[in-house]
């Protein structure tokens, strides 16, 4: 391209007047063909386009994503789970345990209420459930009315009656709630008598275990069989 342009050069100086000007442009002409012809050409790239990649190891990718990396399991962190036995009451529908004469694991609250509502203990146990009832009480219940002071002392006295019989507890500290979860899951042959909805709610988590409540002056049941050994109708 030089080497042209200097011939070209020379050119112009030997010709002279009309020739000179005629030639100039005839060689300007020349020159924009060449350079339009050569963009179009792109040979004036100097360095070739590269096309772009992904990595391999990309997460886009989706072998990537499909194949998450699997965590390194330590042994120390793995929980382990003991499902308690079924009790063998629970074979059929309806719990075997439970038959007069009715086991009735009672509450504070529910002994509080019965007093405080005048029903009779034994008498409203008996016109619920239409058959001889054994009540029974945990220390803890008894050792919960005795922190409760002269309020709940008639609830105290009717706890003394020789009716009603008393559950030793072995574990620590007087909170009844668990010790009456702790002897309904481990006995099926409870009816638990309490008015607290949160004990409620937890005993109806344990398959097999009626409650009896306080209800307009008497008390009622739920989760009770209609007869005891009678086949589904």
């Amino acid at each position: 391209m030089k080497i042209i342009m200097v011939d070209a050069c020379l050119l112009v100086k030997w010709c002279v007047g009309d020739d000179q000007l005629c030639l100039f442009n005839i060689l300007q002409h020349f020159y924009v063909l060449l350079f339009q012809a050569k963009t179009k050409s792109g040979s004036n790239k100097k360095f070739a386009s590269m096309k772009r990649m992904i990595s391999l190891k990309d997460a886009r990718i989706k072998h990537n994503q499909q194949k998450p990396k699997k965590k390194k399991i330590d042994k120390s962190d793995i929980i382990v789970r003991d499902a308690p036995q079924t009790s063998s009451a629970l074979f059929f529908t309806y719990n075997t345990q439970l038959g007069p004469p009715y086991r009735v694991l009672l509450d504070t609250n529910f002994i509080h209420f019965s007093v405080k509502n005048k029903v009779d203990l034994f008498k409203g146990l008996m016109d619920c459930l239409y058959a001889k009832c054994i009540p029974y009480v945990t220390d803890c219940v008894f050792g919960e009315l005795e922190k409760l002071g002269s309020k709940f002392r008639v609830a105290l006295k009717i706890l003394k009656d020789s009716r009603i019989e008393r559950l030793s507890c072995l574990h620590k500290g007087t909170y009844a709630d668990d010790c009456l979860v702790q002897h309904v899951t481990q006995h099926k042959c409870y009816i638990v008598g309490t008015c607290d909805k949160d004990l409620k709610r937890r005993i109806r988590k344990i398959p097999g275990v009626p409650i009896m409540f306080l209800r307009k002056g008497g008390y009622s049941i739920e989760r009770m069989p209609d007869a005891y050994g009678a086949p589904r109708v």
